[in-house]
């Protein structure tokens, strides 16, 4: 019998999955801290950890990598929330086996752990990252209006060394743009650095941005080169540039302005090239008018502004990134399936995928996984999609409406009731969070 461990701190869903889990038939234990989840490990040989990366009074990445110390071999899958991807591909890098967004259903979570435990499903997380979709999704950049003009302002903006300032929701491909940008510039011979601003603890910024001298600080036991260094001569890509402190942000405009850096605990002025190209999903108009975001730094980046359009948006193109994400499934999965059934195809466009290309391709993976004829057909597809409700069965609630109901709550309560405060703590625009206030009629 596989032994897994949870590690989450919202302790009724993390007895809730533990109690899932079990009736699956797996042996299970659950810890809700990183103190008490380290004890537990050192004890006991898990097969696989299922981690939250928000945990508290410590960092989730750093937890990963003592699990991976102590035991090699066993598979780490990190559960992430909102918009986290960046974060979350991070830790695959440094050695978890996959990661899975949250709120999530019953069957994509068993999938995922299936495909962790069964050697033969060993596809690398990766693959399933959207971060890794490849060149040939950059090759595919949609045939609608919207994409059309997206296309445009590449091949306008490429061959220049503007900053450019991509703005879009989670999961509509800001850095398969910025890569776009940089593969069809004169740079490409050159690094393409790509940096989760929300990911970089702030202590430590200007080490990851600058890099930093041996001995320079506690911890500092060799020369390294930071972002800007890797990235010289090519583009530093710096995915949710929202996150950063205020003091992070005055380190930055002044490399960005004076194309020179010191490494910490250096004297010596390097010299850099480096084309800035930045990335969010909230507004950052509204950021610098709350002061959280510096307005010269705002105009600095806003050298060119791209605005990526939603899937909702580009329905034109469902059917050509629907092709595309079946072939990369059947490649990533070793199956065959040729194609969709009408119904699967009419469904999918009356959907409005909140989640973009990111869930459209998640979707069609678990839907290749669960098909075994020629055609996906409806019975492979979420519940969400097909019945237009996110209430989800099998006898546990899974519910995406009340797990996203009950983290606004959570938000609002913990900023005494600020909704600027609350949407910054959710990742989210201003706008977005009064969008879903009035749709579950939270009245205040």
């Amino acid at each position: 019998m596989p032994k897994i461990l949870i590690i989450e701190d919202d302790a009724a869903f993390c007895q809730m999955l533990q109690k899932f889990l079990t009736k699956q038939g797996y042996e299970v234990q659950a810890s809700f801290n990183a103190d008490s989840a380290k004890k537990i490990f050192n004890e006991t040989t898990f097969d696989l950890v299922l981690t939250d990366l928000r945990l508290p009074n410590y960092d989730g990445i750093q937890l990963l990598t003592e699990i991976k110390d102590t035991s090699p071999t066993t598979n780490v899958i990190v559960m992430t929330g909102y918009a986290e991807v960046g974060t979350a591909v991070d830790a695959m890098k440094k050695g978890a086996y996959d990661y899975i967004s949250k709120p999530f259903t019953p069957e994509e979570i068993l999938m995922v752990i299936t495909s962790s435990l069964n050697p033969k499903e060993n596809t690398r997380a990766a693959d399933t990252a959207f971060h890794n979709l490849g060149a040939s999704t950059q090759k595919v950049m949609g045939l609608s209006d919207a994409s059309k003009k997206l296309s445009e302002y590449i091949s306008l903006v490429a061959p220049t060394n503007m900053s450019v300032l991509i703005s879009g929701e989670s999961g509509t491909g800001k850095e398969v743009t910025a890569k776009a940008i940089h593969d069809t510039s004169k740079r490409n011979g050159h690094n393409f650095v790509a940096v989760d601003c929300g990911a970089v603890p702030k202590e430590i910024a200007a080490s990851e941005f600058f890099g930093h001298i041996k001995g320079s600080f506690t911890g500092a036991i060799e020369d390294k080169i930071g972002h800007f260094e890797a990235a010289n001569g090519g583009t530093l890509f710096l995915d949710e540039i929202g996150n950063l402190t205020y003091e992070n942000q005055v380190q930055l405009l002044r490399a960005i302005q004076e194309r020179k850096i010191k490494r910490v605990g250096s004297t010596k002025e390097i010299h850099v090239d480096v084309r800035i190209i930045a990335a969010t999903n909230e507004d950052l108009l509204d950021a610098v008018d709350r002061g959280s975001f510096r307005e010269d730094l705002y105009h600095r980046l806003n050298e060119f502004f791209i605005e990526i359009p939603s899937l909702k948006e580009r329905s034109d193109d469902l059917t050509l990134f629907a092709d595309l994400f079946l072939k990369k499934a059947n490649e990533s999965l070793n199956k065959n399936v040729l194609g969709f059934s009408d119904q699967v195809l009419e469904y999918f466009n009356q959907y409005n995928w909140p989640g973009n290309l990111r869930e459209l391709k998640n979707v069609i993976k678990r839907a290749v996984l669960l098909t075994s004829n020629d055609f996906i057909a409806l019975d492979a597809l979420p519940k969400e999609i097909t019945s237009g409700s996110a209430q989800k069965t099998m006898g546990e609630d899974f519910s995406k409406a009340a797990y996203e109901k009950d983290q606004i709550l959570k938000a609002l309560k913990k900023t005494n009731f600020n909704k600027s405060k609350a949407a910054k703590l959710l990742q989210v625009t201003r706008k977005t969070l009064y969008n879903r206030i009035n749709h579950y009629n939270l009245d205040f």
